[in-house]
């Protein structure tokens, strides 16, 4: 298991700080993990998950438009 700061999570996924903590809120993100008391991080298979899923889901819209 691997924690990732934003930095990464940014790459990973292309979005910026306030679009992810905008999705954290509405709970369509994975929530960050406490590293200290001015720190987060993410679990980076969880991150990794949401990407995926997203893959996904615009795989299954463009079969069902097809």
């Amino acid at each position: 298991m691997r924690i990732i700061r934003l930095k990464d999570v940014k790459h990973s996924t292309g979005l910026g700080r306030s679009t992810i903590y905008k999705y954290i809120s509405e709970g369509s993100f994975p929530k960050p993990v406490s590293l200290g008391d001015r720190a987060v991080g993410w679990v980076e298979s969880e991150v990794k998950g949401w990407v995926m899923a997203r893959i996904e889901a615009r795989d299954v819209h463009e079969s069902l438009t097809a």
